[in-house]
This record gives C-alpha cells, structure tokens and sequence, in this order.
C-alpha cells in the first residue's frame, strides 16, 4: 500500500479543531493515519500580513491513487470551510500532499507532475513549516528529484524562525 506525506495547516478559527476534524476526514476517505508531528505555530509564508498557523505533517498509507488524494484533500478542505481567495492566504484548513510512495521498499521514489498536482511537493523544499514536522517522523527520507534526505534539506535553509513547536502530545489518532 502507499505510503504519503501530508502537510497540514490551519489560521483561521479553533485551528486545533480544524487540523483534527480534517484528519477524522483523511481516514474517513481512506487514508490510514500512522504518525503525526508534533504542532507548530508558524509565520505565514507568502502572504504575510494575515494570522499565524498551526502547521503538523502527518504519514499514511492509503490505495487512492495521486489524483483521487487530491480530489479527497480539496474535498475536506471546502467542508471545513476553506473558500479560493487569494494565493496563500488565510484559511481553515490546507491540505498539501508532500510525497507520495508507491512502493514502500522504494521509499520516495514518486516523482508526479500534471497541471493538477506535483510531487513531491514543489515548494517543500524552501518552506520550514513543512520540513521541520517533516524532519521530525521522517528525517532520512529521501526526497525525489533532489538527491537529499529532508533532514539534508533542512538543513540547507540555514537557521530556521517563525517555527515553534507548541504541542508534542496532541493525539492524531481522535
């Protein structure tokens, strides 16, 4: 079974809530949920003038496939409320998919580009909101198309701000 790499965000309203009951909606639709970072509250990136986020980057496997993932992501983003604005601006919830593995013994292999979706991510290398959650349930994953580990990554971006963890016991599995 696949496994994949969620980002998940939140700024607007109980964002605790929010990144729960979007995960309740990640299993609903058939991802299973393994792992979770811990949550951080993190400066906005690319629009900034808007409130903080709680950021966390949760691992799963599920069968749906790259676009029906997707499909199941934008899905719970509008039931939780997230309406198109502008480009990275506030929101519910935001539900991105960071990396996609199709075969577990080749892990990060799953390079995808379509006009709907890339993986990996294609920004997940320049965004210290992903790679610090992500360093911390997956440190030695290679990331596809960069010859690097994300803890090699993180590494790159050189000293890190705006990202502070808040919680490291909040459950992913309720």
């Amino acid at each position: 079974m696949p496994t994949v790499y969620l980002g998940l965000g939140s700024n607007l309203g109980d964002r605790e809530a929010n990144l729960r009951a979007a995960l309740a909606q990640l299993r609903a639709g058939g991802v299973r949920v393994e792992r979770c970072s811990s949550l951080y509250e993190t400066e906005p990136w690319g629009m900034t003038d808007q409130p903080r986020f709680l950021n966390a980057v949760c691992r799963g496997e599920t069968d749906l496939l790259p676009p029906d993932l997707l499909r199941l992501a934008k899905r719970i983003e509008g039931t939780l409320g997230r309406v198109q604005t502008v480009r990275y601006g506030p929101r519910p919830v935001d539900i991105d998919i960071l990396l996609y593995e199709a075969k577990p013994t080749l892990p990060g292999e799953q390079i995808l580009e379509t006009p709907e979706l890339t993986i990996p991510h294609p920004r997940l290398r320049e965004r210290a909101f992903v790679l610090v959650p992500l360093e911390e349930i997956a440190p030695d994953l290679p990331v596809p198309g960069t010859g690097r580990t994300v803890r090699q990554l993180l590494s790159a971006l050189g000293e890190i701000r705006g990202v502070e963890r808040v919680r490291s016991d909040w459950a992913c599995d309720t």
